[in-house]
């Protein structure tokens, strides 16, 4: 380094001749032997105990000698040396700057040559169709151009030209690549315009020119693979699959799915390629085709596809890969909705049977692999085709609702007859576990060692009850059917969904029938014995199924016990509202009546006496309605309650009165006698069921006021004296229906003041 740093400085003349290295060295030397000199004297000093006062002021005298010719050496360095390295140092910089800025200018240089010759390269492989060539040396060129752009301090105007220059030519191979693929895939599409549908897709063509190889085995040729292969270069085969897959989707795929008389024929021409083209069959007359046609058609396609386009490695991918992770989960979930879900069996019966699409539906995707269009190991498709039974019960469910609601929602007033003897058609079901049938013995000799029951014990009294629910019963129990031998989950679903169908009848009967509920009294009848005809056999219905079902719902889960109170409150609020109606009516009827007083007037006779023809004409009517429909007992009970209101108010009326009249009277009894004689009447349920006319004889049972109401009659027409013979002393029959001050009351009334009739209101007490 010291020689090096010599030249520098003698090449600028600022060195003396001496070579100050030599004279470093010699400096060196000269230290060392005065060292060692030094060492020697001060070891005789201290050690020999020798006097070397002499030698030692001789080795003082060298030692300053030494000092001295360093001090000049050094003053020599910082005064000449050092400024001559700062400039040297500065210089070489200089030096080291302008190569590293010649480095890069010929680096720059190299990347534009490199640039020219390989857009020269790729225009040329352009015009000989080299597609591949083509694509690569652009890309070549690329990478050069983007290493021109990488040096901030490059500020060439040229880099503007060859950006420009670049993306025209990449487009123009991309619109060459476009080109070619245009006439190797050749589509024919129906016009935008028409409607689509079945006729439109007929006209769909996908033509495959040249998919032969020269030696004319069913691969694509060298051309087209040319093609992808300059696209995926390019990165534009990514956007061309996709979309060919969208129309592939929109125009063949789909319609082969969703329209059972499609079908795709396939021609191989040696002129114009292969031919995918749709056709209707005419033989087909089915709205929905089956999975394995489905298959078989889409199989014919995506063979058809991988055969002659899509059999082409991109890298590590096969593009009939990049197809399928593009179409698959559409098409997939087109298949299920078009197809897997009408073919869900709507028969537990027929479950077993499913398995054959379920096998079809794994060689599927078993052939779809084989030609990697999928890639993994569990598709939705074939999970959905094996959740079968989740499909069959949640499909079920759907379809029992909707059959529930039209049952709702249908008219009532078609009604079937039921009798005692009249049971539930319930179904066969398996044979019971040995643990079970132990319990049934068991149960069946604690009942064996109690009380008997009358054989009429829980069965419905005669009665009317609307078709539809006789139905939605039905339908009741042959959901209950399909659950037993079911999975758990299954089973559970179609039992709460029977739930579910109660429930709703609660919620929809009620609101959809609303008006006609209120308007018209037959329906009221017909709806309270719906209500409890559906509560009666509630109360053993889960018990039947019970112990067929899966656990938890044999372990007492399925029961409808607890919609017993809501069914039997529903049918007697609806039943108790109409009655209300009823007697608003028969109170409305009675106030014309002009409250019964000055019968003597014709006018208000005449009122009157409407009033009551008209209360007699509305239980008649009500009694010709529900004949036949309410039970007997009920019938009776509700007759009995509308002819109570209307004599009650009678009653109330008459009581009012201050002054009857000796014709009044008479009117009055008149026209009581008449509800006496025409009011029973109603309490014949069936006319031509004499047996019946028992009822007629039990009305005071029924009608609370009927005795009180009869001693008003015997009252109108009755003398003082016989009136107080009936009193007894408070223990006849006038003085079970009235207190003394009501009896007072009428004496008062029907009496003029005298000393019988004064005679008369003292006994009475």
């Amino acid at each position: 380094m010291a020689s090096f740093v010599a030249e520098v400085l003698a090449s600028s003349g600022k060195l003396e001749k001496e070579d100050l290295s030599g004279k470093i060295s010699k400096m060196s030397r000269k230290v060392e032997d005065t060292k060692e000199e030094v060492c020697e004297m001060i070891n005789k000093r201290y050690s020999d105990f020798l006097p070397t006062l002499q030698g030692s002021e001789d080795l003082m005298v060298q030692v300053e000698t030494v000092s001295k010719e360093m001090d000049a050496l050094k003053t020599c360095i910082e005064s000449e040396m050092q400024p001559n390295i700062h400039m040297a140092v500065a210089e070489y910089t200089k030096l080291k700057q302008q190569l590293e800025k010649n480095t890069v200018i010929i680096t720059m240089l190299r990347h534009l040559k490199e640039f020219h010759s390989a857009m020269e390269e790729s225009n040329k492989a352009l015009q000989e169709k080299k597609y591949v060539d083509a694509a690569n040396q652009l890309e070549r060129a690329r990478d050069n151009a983007d290493s021109l752009k990488s040096w901030k301090t490059s500020q060439l105007p040229l880099l503007s030209a060859i950006s420009s220059e670049l993306t025209v030519q990449r487009e123009n191979l991309i619109y060459h690549l476009g080109d070619e693929w245009k006439r190797l895939v050749i589509w024919t599409l129906p016009s935008s315009k028409e409607p689509a549908g079945q006729k439109s897709f007929l006209k769909v063509k996908l033509n495959l020119s040249n998919a032969c190889s020269e030696d004319g085995e069913l691969k694509p040729s060298a051309l087209l693979c040319c093609v992808l292969q300059a696209l995926a270069i390019q990165g534009e085969l990514q956007h061309k699959i996709k979309l060919f897959s969208q129309v592939l989707l929109k125009n063949l795929l789909k319609p082969l799915v969703m329209y059972a008389s499609l079908s795709v024929r396939v021609t191989e021409q040696q002129d114009e390629g292969t031919i995918l083209a749709l056709q209707c069959l005419e033989e087909s007359n089915e709205e929905r085709s089956a999975p394995s046609q489905v298959y078989s058609k889409l199989l014919l396609v995506l063979k058809a596809l991988h055969s002659h386009l899509l059999d082409v490695s991109i890298g590590d991918k096969k593009l009939s890969a990049i197809l399928g992770e593009l179409i698959w989960e559409e098409m997939s979930r087109c298949i299920i909705h078009e197809c897997l879900v009408h073919s869900i069996p709507t028969n537990s019966s027929q479950l077993e049977k499913y398995n054959t699409v379920i096998k079809e539906t794994e060689d599927f995707e078993k052939s779809l692999k084989e030609m990697e269009y999928l890639q993994g190991d569990s598709t939705d498709l074939l999970k959905y085709a094996r959740d079968v039974n989740c499909h069959f019960a949640s499909k079920k469910c759907k379809d029992v609702i909707v059959a529930a609601r039209k049952l709702m929602t249908s008219k009532m007033h078609n009604t079937v007859k039921i009798t005692p003897e009249s049971k539930l058609r319930l179904p066969k079901l398996p044979a019971q576990s040995s643990k079970v049938k132990q319990d049934i013995k068991k149960e069946a000799a604690t009942m064996e060692n109690s009380k008997q029951l009358s054989a009429w014990s829980l069965c419905l009294p005669s009665c009317r009850i609307s078709e539809s629910v006789q139905q939605l019963m039905e339908l009741a129990l042959s959901t209950l059917c399909e659950a037993v031998g079911s999975s758990t989950q299954c089973a559970l679903q179609l039992f709460f969904t029977v739930r579910n169908i109660f429930q709703l009848f609660c919620d929809v009967v009620p609101t959809y029938h609303k008006e006609n509920l209120l308007k018209f009294p037959h329906l009221a009848a017909i709806q309270h014995n719906n209500c409890m005809y559906l509560a009666h056999h509630l109360l053993t219905l889960g018990h039947h199924f019970r112990n067929h079902l899966p656990n938890p719902l044999s372990d007492g889960v399925a029961t409808f016990v607890d919609m017993v109170p809501g069914f039997r409150k529903l049918g007697a609020q609806c039943f108790l509202t109409q009655l209300n109606v009823q007697r608003a009516e028969l109170l409305e009827r009675l106030s014309t009546a002009h409250n019964f007083c000055n019968l003597d007037d014709e006018d208000n006779y005449i009122a009157a006496s409407k009033a009551v023809r008209q209360v007699i004409h509305q239980l008649k009517q009500l009694g010709t309605v529900w004949q036949d429909v309410l039970p007997v007992s009920i019938y009776c009970k509700a007759m009995g309650n509308l002819l109570n209101t209307a004599i009650t108010e009678v009653i109330a009326k008459i009581m009012m009165l201050e002054d009857i009249s000796s014709e009044d009277g008479e009117h009055l009894h008149t026209l009581c006698q008449t509800i006496i004689e025409e009011g029973p009447l109603v309490f014949i349920p069936l006319a031509e069921e004499h047996k019946n006319r028992k009822y007629q004889e039990g009305v005071p049972l029924y009608v609370k006021k009927w005795s009180t109401f009869k001693e008003l009659v015997v009252v109108l027409r009755a003398n003082l004296q016989e009136i107080v013979d009936r009193w007894a002393d408070s223990k006849g029959p006038l003085a079970v229906e009235f207190s003394s001050s009501e009896v007072k009351s009428l004496i008062r009334a029907l009496f003029q003041n005298t000393e019988r009739r004064a005679v008369a209101l003292t006994k009475i007490k």
